[in-house]
């Protein structure tokens, strides 16, 4: 009883501070960016969910399915009506026009769960951080029930992957037998450029980028059959030709050390040339899983102590900014890239005043 009572003191607590320090708080930068983004992020999932509903077969993938387009519904529903009382317009970001209707399949099931389960650890990093950064109450709120969404979703994806045969597991390594500590320079392969064994976390972020390119490249495969034009054909052959690069050196880093990597998900892209999605929610998408791979190797740099090893991440942060960027000149050619909130442009209120 005495714990109840302290506990139940603590909410009043906080409920009063609540009430006396955030009544009337605006969204800061840092809430009003992150709601931005997931609202066009969960727009675009929601029709992703669209499709794949069409034309799934396998009734548990579809159970999944659902239930995760429910949540990106909802997550939709709630940030348009939060913007809506805080006099903040509502994104253009994605709709019924993006996904079209009675195309025939272009991923095949197991992409699906593949798709699904690389979405929610992405996501993750998203989510987090926005927590860490909100201050209002009810943006707290939202994005502690976004992780414990994201929390079941992974688990359930996960249990599903492994009774199916479809886990991708990072490998076993042998359990230390003793502390030790090093005492050779050798070590991060700065001095001498000798190899030694791979760690655990440098294995545990190599398969964690292989991953993300085996999605992406088979994501922009089937972007690059459907596209509308040939310019974003070959936009995205070449997002797919990168992600290929990828694989092959961070997967050379693993075979090296007699460690198997991640199998492709090309197979189960079909040969449809029918695009189910519209040319502006691809073009996002690949905008979206460029940040993804460019965060990823962020923080296997930070992760990893193999210094020939974070010379191949350097380089390929370099080579996805640059093709980003490209994605995004694209985008605003065609009209397709929504300005996100920004600060106010000082300079060019004192060069034009009222």
């Amino acid at each position: 009883m005495v714990t109840n009572k302290h506990g139940s003191d603590k909410d009043k607590q906080l409920e009063s501070q609540i009430g006396e320090h955030q009544q009337h708080s605006k969204l800061n930068a840092s809430e009003l960016s992150d709601l931005w983004a997931n609202y066009i992020g969960d727009s675009m999932f929601s029709c992703i969910f669209e499709h794949f509903l069409e034309i799934v077969q396998d009734e548990e993938i579809k159970e999944l399915l659902l239930f995760d387009q429910g949540i990106s519904k909802r997550h939709v529903n709630t940030i348009a009506d939060l913007f809506t009382k805080e006099g903040i317009p509502v994104p253009a970001a994605f709709g019924t026009s993006d996904v079209y209707k009675g195309a025939p399949r272009l991923f095949e099931d197991t992409f699906m769960l593949f798709y699904v389960r690389e979405m929610a650890i992405g996501a993750y990093g998203q989510y987090t951080r926005a927590l860490a950064t909100a201050i209002r109450q009810d943006i707290i709120d939202f994005y502690r029930q976004s992780i414990q969404e994201l929390n079941e979703i992974l688990e359930r994806t996960t249990h599903l992957m492994l009774e199916k045969g479809l886990m991708i597991k990072s490998p076993n390594i042998p359990y230390p037998k003793h502390v030790e500590f090093v005492d050779n320079k050798s070590f991060n392969n700065f001095f001498t450029g000798k190899n030694r064994p791979l760690a655990g976390l440098e294995i545990k972020h190599l398969v964690l980028n292989i991953s993300t390119n085996v999605l992406g490249k088979a994501l922009m495969m089937g972007f690059a059959q459907t596209a509308s034009s040939q310019k974003l054909r070959n936009f995205f052959k070449n997002g797919w030709e990168l992600s290929e690069k990828q694989i092959k050196q961070f997967g050379n880093l693993l075979i090296s050390d007699n460690i198997p990597t991640p199998r492709l998900m090309d197979p189960h892209v079909t040969d449809s040339k029918v695009p189910p999605f519209s040319d502006k929610l691809m073009m996002y998408h690949v905008l979206l899983a460029n940040h993804l791979g460019l965060e990823n190797i962020g923080t296997a740099m930070a992760r990893t102590l193999r210094h020939d090893i974070h010379a191949k991440y350097a380089k390929f942060i370099g080579e996805i900014g640059m093709y980003a960027n490209k994605g995004q000149e694209m985008m605003i050619e065609h009209g397709w890239l929504e300005e996100p909130p920004l600060t106010t442009d000082r300079k060019k209120a004192v060069k034009n005043p009222l």
